[in-house]
């Protein structure tokens, strides 16, 4: 055919086309091409005959190509000078035309191309390097070298282009390319730097522990190269904590514990976070019976697990064990001196997840002392209720005000007194003996005149009366407001106290006030502004804030469902949804979050699909907000069940609310369990059964298009 050809070229230069042009750049091999240009022009150099435009009746597509020599030698010397030169668009251009004409060039070429890609900061030419990554391990030209790829996918990761960078990992993880351990932690310090990056190095971690669970239980000898370890898992939810995602990060805490990583003194304080974000109390309190007992240099360090403890106390209105919690924070400390510690120091303890009663309930192997010094990771986070000081935790203006306003509340003013009477002597060994005055002085403020008095009247009957000043600024009070009666009471105290005043400041004369009443050094006006302090302010805060908090009763109700959940136990976790419905409580997220898990658990896929169309409705006529972690939940589970519908649907909200969806972990997930599912998709309109048969296949059509599905 090629002599057929040829004759016909030279009967007829015009025949020279763009089609005859690409069965010559087509042949088989560099032979049939010299061949055919020896034969068909006479002995002519190809570049002798392609330069001569009257040969040709049009352009062609590859007529950018360089024949300098027509050798694939000159093209790869023309590549390596460009490299050397670091003159990459050039490279880029001569690469291309050499991978048109004869493939891929051999590894070592490709191999320093990629390198070179690597080195630059352009987020361009790092694409490029990514671009050529993915075809050559599709194509499978050859296995590419661990080094490099660790190279390219570290030089994404810090040019913050998370996308390639997860790419690039899951390739290699499909094709079992172990990275080094240190690249991996660099890689997920740079991507969680960004809420995309933290939800794909969350995804990522998933899929390592995934092929690790897999491995062990086919106990096979790379088990340990794909094991994640405690500064991965930090990291990850750290992230979570960051951007707000509780829910991915209570999944992340499950798959520490099924992957037998320990949790290290980062990793409570981190798990502390995430289940204050979801409204888990009985979680944290199982990791307090580990805590309470530190030496003194932990108890800095554990302040945010305190924070978070005593948030979960509050937000289920749990005033008294929230008093428990500030009086015992520094209680076991003088007891546990850094020299005593125990002969175990450092011995892995394991708390359980969910129910202590689970015969096969998950367990996260934790060690609380287990500080890491060179841990990229610190303390953040906002602390509002507990301050560190003098090596000792204490409570502050914030935490107070809730605790004030907690037993205000319940009626509860002598428990209060009490708890103030405790607090008081923790706070006198760091110097801050004002607390009593502070608070009396908040309620002052607030016109709780009478909560001021009943503290007053506590003090004295416990023997620790406080000083005039305090007395001074209540009868000030209640000359302001005309509470005369108060008045004389006060008065009475005052004088068996043995408080003396000036005669100028004697206010209640009219209203039989005693006559002989002495002089004291202090006025009423200096009185009133001594012993001011921020408490009242947070007193403030803390009743704008309680009309628009959630009731305490959700917190209870939820902390049920996920009890019964975890337990497989869905007919009860159904019950108390069913019960929340009926006293007209609004479910949260984190409601049909627990619900789906169990659904999940059971694979009672079906069900989850009545439980979406609740959570539309509720969506729809309320301000309830789905996060992304529970749009992808829903999405996998509806994947795994095959309610494709459902899937689109979910999708598009996704699509309308912005949310960041991660198209390689669903076509994964479709692949590893759909992939005969439909496969040619060509099925004729006679070979659909119904109607249903005919939707499903076009929404599973739909799906594979929108996750880029082709030829499976």
């Amino acid at each position: 055919m090629a002599l057929k050809l040829t004759r016909k070229i030279l009967v007829n230069p015009c025949f020279i086309s763009s089609n005859a042009f690409r069965f010559l750049v087509g042949l088989s091999s560099n032979q049939d091409t010299r061949v055919f240009l020896s034969r068909g022009f006479g002995g002519f150099q190809g570049s002798d005959v392609l330069c001569k435009p009257r040969f040709f009746c049009s352009g062609t597509s590859l007529e950018r190509l360089s024949w300098g020599g027509s050798s694939d030698a000159i093209l790869l010397t023309k590549l390596e000078n460009a490299l050397k030169e670091l003159k990459l668009d050039e490279a880029w251009e001569t690469f291309n035309d050499f991978r048109r004409l004869y493939g891929f060039p051999n590894q070592l070429v490709v191999d320093r191309f990629i390198t070179q890609l690597s080195y630059t900061s352009s987020p361009h030419w790092l694409q490029k390097a990514c671009d050529l990554v993915m075809v050559s391990l599709k194509e499978k030209a050859y296995h590419l070298q661990p080094d490099i790829l660790a190279k390219l996918v570290l030089s994404l990761a810090r040019a913050q282009m998370p996308i390639p960078s997860s790419m690039i990992l899951r390739l290699m993880l499909e094709k079992k390319i172990q990275l080094p351990m240190d690249v991996l932690w660099s890689v997920f310090l740079h991507m969680v730097k960004t809420e995309v990056g933290a939800c794909l190095a969350s995804n990522v971690l998933i899929q390592i522990c995934d092929y690790y669970i897999r491995f062990c239980s086919k106990k096979s000898h790379c088990t340990n190269l794909l094991k994640p370890d405690t500064m991965m898992f930090n990291l990850v939810l750290d992230a979570c904590v960051r951007f707000a995602s509780p829910l991915k990060g209570q999944q992340i805490i499950e798959l520490m514990s099924q992957t037998e990583v320990v949790a290290d003194a980062h990793s409570i304080n981190i798990i502390a976070q995430i289940h204050e974000m979801n409204g888990q109390r009985d979680e944290l309190k199982k990791f307090k019976i580990h805590i309470a007992p530190l030496p003194v240099p932990f108890v800095s360090h554990y302040r945010h697990f305190y924070e978070c403890l005593l948030s979960l106390h509050f937000k289920f209105d749990d005033i008294d064990a929230a008093a428990e919690l500030l009086l015992d924070l520094n209680k076991s400390l003088e007891s546990h001196p850094m020299e005593g510690l125990r002969k175990d120091y450092q011995k892995p303890r394991f708390v359980s997840i969910g129910s202590q009663n689970l015969k096969n309930g998950l367990k996260i192997k934790i060690v609380p002392e287990l500080l890491q010094k060179d841990s990229v990771l610190k303390a953040e986070g906002k602390l509002d209720l507990i301050m560190f000081k003098d090596k000792k935790l204490f409570p502050t203006s914030r935490a107070l005000a809730k605790l004030i306003y907690g037993y205000k509340r319940h009626g509860k003013i002598n428990e209060l007194s009490k708890v103030l009477l405790g607090l008081k002597k923790v706070l006198s060994s760091s110097g801050e003996s004002s607390l009593l005055c502070d608070v009396i002085d908040a309620c002052i403020k607030l016109g709780w005149l009478e909560i001021a008095h009943d503290i007053l009247d506590d003090m004295e009957s416990s023997g620790d009366p406080l000083g005039s000043n305090t007395y001074m600024a209540l009868l000030t009070a209640y000359h302001k407001r005309n509470m005369y009666r108060e008045g004389n009471v006060l008065l009475k105290q005052m004088k068996k106290a043995g408080i003396v005043l000036n005669s100028s400041d004697e206010i209640f004369i009219s209203k039989n006030v005693p006559e002989n009443v002495g002089k004291s050094p202090f006025s009423m006006k200096e009185s009133f502004s001594i012993c001011q302090s921020s408490l009242s302010g947070y007193l403030v805060l803390e009743i704008s804030e309680a009309e628009k908090a959630l009731s305490p009763l959700i917190f209870e109700l939820n902390s049920s469902i996920y009890f019964f959940s975890k337990a497989k136990m869905i007919g009860d976790a159904l019950r108390i949804y069913r019960r929340m419905q009926k006293m007209k409580i609004q479910p949260t997220e984190h409601t049909f979050a627990s619900l789906v898990c169990g659904y999940s658990s059971l694979e009672m896929y079906r069900d989850i699909t009545i439980l979406w169309g609740n959570i539309k409705r509720i969506m729809e006529s309320s301000n309830l907000s789905v996060s992304s972690d529970l749009y992808e939940l829903l999405l996998l589970n509806f994947l795994r069940g095959g309610y494709f519908e459902r899937v689109m649907e979910v999708i598009g909200y996704m699509k309308k609310c912005n949310r960041y969806i991660d198209k390689w972990m669903y076509k994964s997930e479709y692949l590893k369990i759909h992939k005969n599912l439909y496969r040619s998709l060509s099925l004729k309109a006679l070979e659909v059964r119904n109607e249903a048969q005919r939707k499903r296949l076009e929404h599973v059509r739909e799906f594979k298009k929108w996750a880029g599905i082709r030829g499976v």
